[in-house]
């Protein structure tokens, strides 16, 4: 059985009224997930996908239908954040699935969410819908003048 699946199934088997904090099962379960990740496996800098790598990723904006509306990233789809769990059989598991919000901190409670249910392929885009502005929209990955990270 998979980590995700091992957790997933113990959360799932905890009465509502017992916190998940509680069940050591729970808690060695999320340790190993957090040391068995590497850290920025599920972060993608806007620099880092090149122009035409955009066309083969799958892209959800996580934000609230009004800002969606307002403007997005050109092809996104919307799924807000919160509605990821319900709506994760709309991601494809056989491309790259980057998810953002303003910033990524929303989209990476989603992402994270997400990878602890199997979904190895999803990323958050580092810095959000106003770092991918910033630095370029599409054209970011040919306008970095240093490599992308921490």
């Amino acid at each position: 059985m998979r980590l995700t699946q091992l957790l997933l199934a113990l959360t799932l088997a905890l009465p509502l009224s017992t916190p998940a904090a509680d069940s050591p099962e729970v808690v060695k379960a999320l340790e190993e997930y957090m040391d068995f990740n590497e850290y920025g496996s599920s972060l993608i800098w806007p620099e880092q996908i090149p122009e035409d790598d955009w066309k083969k990723i799958f892209v959800v904006d996580a934000r609230d239908a009004a800002q969606y509306a307002q403007n997005h990233i050109p092809g996104a789809m919307h799924i807000e954040w919160r509605q990821a769990i319900a709506r994760r059989n709309e991601l494809p598991k056989d491309r790259m699935v980057v998810i953002y919000c303003n910033s990524g901190s929303l989209s990476a409670q989603a992402v994270f969410a997400l990878r602890l249910l199997g979904h190895d392929n999803v990323k958050v885009l580092q810095d959000g819908y106003e770092g991918w502005k910033a630095k370029g929209g599409f054209a970011a990955h040919k306008r970095a003048t240093r490599p992308a990270g921490h």
